[in-house]
């Protein structure tokens, strides 16, 4: 009897939506997706760019190849390993000076692309190294120079491998803006926080979880359909 007691007030607590500011909640989610497409947008320019010479000067042999090889990738190592929440903080005299604040979704836009750019990066050079060699092979015998070789064959042949790994890289950048939320950034992770867990109010929370998720399956499901609709092997 106590337990059905208990379990019917979590539940009662969990589905009590008069606690939920539906106008909250949509400009929550306004942020949220403000945050995941500016930063999806820029990461993928960004890691495409690093993904391509990370690619290009790996098994060069000039020196400026060397070089230029060895300080993308330790650029790309440190980021990728240095853990979000820590990143926002490293970084806030940096994101102070351009955005002129500290708080707010655009506030979190620099860490959010320095943490995401190199692991996408990564990603994408993977792919570029599933690249058929006689393809890259026959261009270069037919005279194609370095910008023929990204664009008409790099890209298109490796952009099946290039668009899930933006799919995965913006699924986890819903991640680091719920993160990101919970320091001042706004977005959904700011309203499950502050609105929810601080207040106990565990419906709100519940229910901007579910809104994350859905942002999320509406991502993954089309990069996959992407990726079908590209991949013609």
């Amino acid at each position: 009897m106590f337990n059905q007691l208990y379990v019917g007030s979590i539940l009662a607590e969990y589905t009590n939506l008069e606690e939920v500011s539906w106008d909250r909640l949509w400009t929550a989610t306004q942020q949220t997706l403000y945050m995941t497409v500016i930063s999806v947008i820029l990461v993928f320019i960004l890691g495409l760019i690093l993904g391509l010479l990370l690619y290009e000067t790996r098994h060069h042999q000039t020196i400026w190849s060397v070089a230029l090889y060895k300080i993308v990738s330790v650029f790309v190592n440190i980021f990728r390993s240095i853990p979000f929440i820590i990143l926002i903080v490293l970084l806030i005299p940096f994101t102070k000076a351009i955005v002129q604040s500290m708080t707010g979704p655009s506030a979190a836009l620099p860490a959010l692309i320095l943490s995401a750019a190199p692991f996408y990066a990564r990603l994408v050079e993977t792919g570029l190294r599933e690249v058929d060699k006689g393809v890259i092979e026959a261009a270069e015998a037919m005279g194609a120079s370095k910008l023929e070789l990204i664009f008409k064959v790099y890209i298109p042949e490796s952009l099946p491998s290039i668009i899930a790994g933006i799919t995965v890289t913006a699924i986890s950048l819903v991640g680091y803006t719920a993160m990101a939320g919970v320091i001042g950034a706004g977005g959904l992770g700011n309203l499950a926080y502050l609105e929810g867990f601080q207040r106990n109010r565990a419906s709100v929370t519940l229910v901007a979880t579910a809104v994350i998720l859905i942002i999320v399956f509406v991502i993954q499901f089309i990069g996959d359909r992407w990726v079908s609709y590209i991949d013609k092997r």
